[in-house]
């Protein structure tokens, strides 16, 4: 159910509404305003030439605009750093090959390192706690838990 309310904005927002509203914008500009003021309706004389002029500069320029937001701006890594504490692969394992391979591998590497250091004797208690806790929420994440608690700013 859910994954279909998301298909549905994905789709809904960026192929049905967001052409819809476009050409709405470019309608509504046109004739408000260009076929009120007989300077602009002397340039724009065809509601088409409108539509391919502001499409030509409007386009550019919105790229312009949307790389700003991502790269000179707060608000993007606001919207990444929300979504980062919102996300719950942050706490938890994503299925497929970190689940397969990556974290049993870790496992059995920490696993290996804790009887090597234990037979050298080179485990104190503290390090051999550490490594425990490690190991359980390693098992944890495995069987599909959640470690750590996200953020929750106000």
């Amino acid at each position: 159910m859910f994954r279909s309310w998301y298909y549905f904005r994905v789709g809904y927002g960026t192929y049905i509404t967001f052409p819809i509203g476009y050409v709405t914008t470019l309608v509504t500009i046109y004739y408000l305003a260009i076929r009120n003021v007989p300077g602009l309706l002397d340039v724009f004389s065809r509601f088409l030439v409108f539509g391919v002029v502001a499409t030509a500069v409007g386009f550019p320029l919105s790229v312009v605009i949307g790389w700003a937001h991502m790269k000179r701006t707060e608000a993007w890594k606001s919207e990444v750093e929300v979504g980062y504490e919102a996300h719950p692969y942050n706490y938890k394992l994503p299925p497929g090959y970190n689940v397969e391979v990556t974290y049993p591998l870790f496992k059995e590497l920490l696993t290996a390192s804790k009887d090597i250091l234990d037979e050298q004797g080179l485990l104190d208690d503290t390090r051999s706690r550490r490594i425990e806790e490690l190991i359980q929420k390693l098992d944890l994440l495995l069987q599909g838990g959640y470690v750590g608690r996200p953020r929750i700013k106000l």
